[in-house]
């Protein structure tokens, strides 16, 4: 069911982002969907997300882009949420589904709708028994470790948009990658940041354990996301340590955040992908177990590889601990940071938003003649 009316400016030539947000599933679907709502938009096509969670700091993102979006009935996946996705995908010219909630029924109603669905996909569908069929015209899984023959059971036939130059990239980090990078040791700051929720609360103690061990001159930058409950921890934490640290808040200013960084310490989800694409060395922690595959592949990628990886999924002081640990590790070692950029760049061109709208409107286009 459907609760706001459907926007009349729904038509053939606009695509329905069905995606959530929330503080235990954080941001990230809506984020890389948004990344390619924006590429799509800049091409004049309309954009509209159907959602059942969302946080308002990812409304406001959705406002700011001009993206629509309507609200769902829920719970995610269910039989209200899979009518009201039909009913919009019939007057929409295309269906982005991107979530674990929507199972092998759910996809194949939704692809019954005749327009064309094009899935993320982060492994789970992936492999000789996977749990069903992706029913999509178009799958993207930009993990350096995918690869054709993990589909061939999931997605027979599907147009299949894999590794990293189909990474989708927001427009603000896009931009910065389309600059000069700036020499590693003119980057006096190291970025922290655990995605868009935090959901191991480590960015006020990873502050506290850092912070005071950086060396003189360097600044930590922490980042927090917009469904993150921890703001005011995260500034109590800081407060100590005056303009040492800064703390910002759902910024819109990540790509000039990533570009200014010598090292980057980052939560192991979308956001690995954008500082590829600016070549930041980083420590990727693993903090959900849907993150430790991609983490594992980017993380054996090349030789050496461009980011080194930990997994602290169990939470707690001790993993801040570990995780300042690595860190203070990887600053006072310049030569392996300078090798960790080397390697990261050409990785990720920043321009894998671009690649999957024009796959999309490829296929648009082909349902379009056919009618």
């Amino acid at each position: 069911m459907i609760s706001r009316p459907i926007p009349p400016q729904i038509a053939h030539s606009s695509v329905i982002f069905r995606a959530d947000g929330g503080k235990t599933i954080g941001l990230g679907h809506i984020m890389r969907c948004l990344a390619v709502a924006e590429a799509l938009m800049e091409q004049g096509n309309p954009c509209c997300f159907a959602v059942t969670a969302l946080p308002d700091a990812a409304r406001h993102r959705l406002d700011a882009a001009g993206a629509g979006f309507i609200r769902l009935t829920g719970p995610a996946g269910g039989n209200e949420d899979r009518a009201a996705t039909m009913a919009l995908a019939s007057r929409a010219g295309a269906v982005v589904l991107d979530g674990y909630d929507f199972d092998a029924s759910y996809r194949a109603a939704v692809a019954g709708a005749g327009r064309p669905v094009l899935a993320f996909d982060d492994g789970v569908f992936t492999g000789q028994h996977p749990p069903g069929l992706l029913s999509a015209a178009l799958v993207v899984n930009a993990s350096s470790g995918a690869a054709p023959v993990d589909y061939a059971v999931s997605a027979p036939g599907a147009r299949l948009l894999l590794g990293p130059a189909h990474a989708p990239v927001r427009h603000e980090v896009r931009h910065a990658a389309a600059r000069p990078v700036l020499p590693l040791d003119r980057r006096r700051s190291v970025l922290l940041t655990f995605g868009g929720s935090d959901p191991l609360a480590l960015t006020a103690p990873c502050i506290r354990l850092l912070a005071p061990r950086l060396p003189p001159g360097v600044r930590l930058v922490a980042v927090v996301g917009g469904s993150s409950p921890w703001l005011a921890d995260c500034r109590a934490a800081a407060a100590p340590f005056g303009d040492r640290v800064a703390v910002h808040y759902d910024t819109l200013a990540m790509g000039d955040l990533m570009a200014g960084a010598g090292l980057a310490v980052s939560a192991a989800g979308g956001t690995v992908a954008e500082l590829a694409a600016l070549a930041v060395p980083a420590l990727l922690a693993v903090v959900a177990d849907n993150q430790a595959p991609a983490a594992a592949a980017a993380g054996a990628a090349g030789m050496p590889s461009w980011c080194r990886v930990v997994d602290v999924r169990g939470g707690g002081e001790q993993a801040a601990a570990r995780i300042t640990a690595a860190a203070l590790a990887l600053w006072d070692d310049p030569p392996r940071r300078q090798a960790m950029s080397d390697a990261a760049r050409g990785r990720v061109d920043g321009q894998g938003a671009g690649r999957i709208a024009q796959a999309l409107l490829d296929a648009m286009g082909v349902v379009m003649a056919g009618r």
